[in-house]
C-alpha cells in the first residue's frame, strides 16, 4: 500500500503522523510512505532521518495525499477537503461531532474515515486517544499555572502557596485519563484539587491511588457550582466517545467565579463543557468573559510536539500497519477498527455523531457488507 503523510497545517500544529520508526517498519513490509516535505520538522524530525528510515519525500501537500491510505494527526481542515475522495482511506483524529462541515465533506467525498478517537477495545477503553488525553491532561495544569498569573489576566495566585499563605484551588471536572493527570500534576505543584465526576467507582479509585490528597465530590450541578465558585482554575476534562461533551458550566455560573480565575477547557474539541467554549488557537489561546479567562486551544498537545508525535505512534502503529496491511478487511476483521470508523462510501456510521446533527447513520459492521 502507498501511504501519505502531509504536513499538518492547523495552526501551530506540529505533530506529525508518523515517526521514521514507523516508516522503517511499514517499508520493512514492502509499503510505500510518502512524506511531503517538511513535515516532521516540528517535532524535530528531519527528511533526512525519513529518508534512512525508507520513505520518499515529495514536495507538496497533493503529493502526499495521492496515497492510498493518508495518515495525520488532526483533522483535515477546509483547505485539505479537496484532497478527499472516495478511493481515500483516512486514519486520524476527527471529532466529527463538533464538525459539521468536515462530516459533509467526508461524506459527499465518499470518503472512508477511521477516527483515532472512537476506536475502542472495551468499555471507556479508547486506546488511540489515551496518550493525547494523558498530555493535555498533564499540560492544562501547567498551562492554568501560567494564565494564573497577574501578566496573563489572571488573579495572580501560585499554585502551591508559600508557608502561609494558602495554594490555589484546583476544580478538575472528570476523573477519566485527562482528569487524572492533570490532578496528579497540580498536586505535585502543591495545589489544593477537587475532583468531580459522575462515577463513584472512579471516584474511589482516584481517591485511593492518589492516598487522599485529593478531594472528591460526586458530579452534579450543585456540587459544580459549589466548587467552581471558589476554584482559582477549573480545568474542563469530560468525554463522551466521539460525542459532544455537556456543557456541565452554564453562561450563568460564571458570574459566581472569581474574577481572573482560569477555565481550560480541554473537551473544546467535542465542543467543550463550558457553555462559552469556542476553539481558540497557539497563537491567540485566550478570551475573557464576565472577568474569567478561558483557555480553550483545540490542539493543546501540538505545542509539545516531540513528545506526543511519539507518545501517539506508540499506540497508532498497530493499527496503521494492520491497514497498510489488509486495508478495509482489516476493519471488516477488527470490532476496535469498526467503532473506529465514522465515515464509509458516504455512509455515517457512527451514532453519536448522527444525533448531533440529526442526520442517518448505519452500523459499520452493516455498512462495510452492504
Amino acid at each position: 500500500m502507498i501511504i501519505g503523510v502531509p504536513k499538518e497545517i492547523k495552526d501551530n500544529e506540529n505533530r506529525v503522523g508518523l515517526i521514521p520508526g514507523a516508516v522503517k517498519a511499514l517499508t520493512k513490509r514492502g509499503h510505500q510512505v510518502l512524506i511531503e516535505q517538511g513535515a516532521g520538522e516540528g517535532s524535530s524530525l528531519p527528511d533526512a532521518e525519513y529518508v534512512e528510515a525508507g520513505a520518499q519525500i515529495v514536495p507538496s501537500a497533493a503529493d502526499a495525499w495521492s496515497a492510498e491510505m493518508v495518515v495525520k494527526v488532526k483533522e483535515p481542515v477546509a483547505a485539505e477537503y479537496q484532497f478527499l475522495r472516495d478511493d481515500l482511506l483516512l486514519f486520524t483524529y476527527l471529532h466529527l461531532a463538533a464538525d459539521r462541515p468536515l462530516t459533509e465533506a467526508l461524506m459527499e467525498k465518499g470518503t472512508t474515515a477511521i477516527a483515532y478517537e472512537t476506536v475502542q477495545t472495551g468499555p471507556g477503553r479508547l486506546p488511540l486517544l489515551m496518550p493525547m488525553s494523558e498530555v493535555a491532561g498533564r499540560m492544562a495544569t501547567q498551562v492554568g499555572a501560567v494564565y494564573l498569573e497577574r501578566p496573563y489576566g489572571g488573579r495572580g495566585v501560585l499554585m502551591g502557596g508559600v508557608p502561609g499563605v494558602a495554594p490555589a484551588n484546583v476544580a478538575v471536572l472528570g476523573g477519566g485519563t485527562v482528569g487524572a493527570n492533570a490532578a496528579k500534576i497540580a498536586l505535585g505543584m502543591g495545589a489544593r484539587v477537587t475532583v468531580l465526576d459522575i462515577s463513584h467507582e472512579r471516584l474511589t479509585y482516584l481517591d485511593d491511588v492518589f492516598h487522599g490528597r485529593l478531594f472528591t465530590r460526586t458530579s452534579n450541578e450543585y456540587n459544580i457550582e459549589q466548587v467552581i465558585s471558589e476554584a482559582d482554575l477549573v480545568i474542563g476534562a469530560v468525554l463522551i466517545p466521539g460525542a459532544r461533551a455537556p456543557h456541565l458550566i452554564t453562561r450563568d455560573m460564571l458570574a459566581d467565579m472569581r474574577d481572573g480565575s482560569v477555565i481550560v477547557d480541554v473537551a473544546v474539541d467535542q465542543g467543550g463543557c463550558v457553555e462559552t467554549t469556542r476553539p481558540t488557537t497557539h497563537s491567540d489561546p485566550t478570551y475573557v468573559i464576565d472577568g474569567v479567562v478561558h483557555y480553550c486551544v483545540a490542539n493543546m498537545p501540538g505545542a509539545v510536539p516531540r513528545t506526543s508525535t511519539f507518545a501517539l505512534n506508540n499506540q497508532t502503529l498497530p493499527y496503521v500497519l494492520n491497514l497498510a496491511d489488509n486495508g478495509e478487511e482489516a476493519v471488516r476483521r477488527s470490532l476496535p477498527m469498526q467503532y473506529g470508523l465514522n465515515t464509509y462510501r458516504g455512509i455515517l456510521t457512527y451514532k453519536a455523531v448522527a444525533d448531533a446533527f440529526g442526520m442517518a447513520y448505519t452500523e459499520a459492521a452493516e455498512a462495510l457488507t452492504t
